[in-house]
């Protein structure tokens, strides 16, 4: 019998999970930089162009998705919801999206690790 913990996922989708994750962390903090470099042009030197007016919806919508893949990874592997919350929270800070994305893949893959010791077969 295995000693997996039923409340989380599988690991190959919490592994999964973790892939979408940290491609959204990088794209949402690249986001958030071409958004205030957009918010420096719009107000600070008040050009116009495609940039400073769809850039904010545009970074609006990747960060709707960063916030899918916190979430479909906090719930995989059972974060609780302070966790989520700051997680969620990083995608307001320049460079806190990268060291949150840094520090829960460590973390996720210790946990993975554990799994695969608990009884869970290695990946194919």
């Amino acid at each position: 019998m295995s000693t997996y913990p039923m409340h989380l996922a599988k690991p190959k989708q919490i592994r999964s999970a973790l892939a979408i994750y940290r491609v959204m962390a990088i794209v949402a903090g690249i986001a958030l930089f071409i958004l205030i470099a957009e918010m420096v042009m719009k107000y600070g030197f008040d050009q116009k162009n495609f940039l400073t007016e769809n850039w904010s919806y545009i970074h609006g919508f990747i960060y709707m998705g960063y916030a899918a893949a916190v979430a479909n990874l906090g719930l995989k592997a059972a974060w609780g919801l302070k966790r989520i919350v700051l997680n969620l929270l990083a995608g307001f800070v320049p460079v806190v999206p990268w060291v949150a994305e840094h520090r829960n893949t460590i973390e996720t893959n210790a946990l993975l690790s554990r799994a695969y010791v608990a009884g869970e077969p290695e990946p194919a």
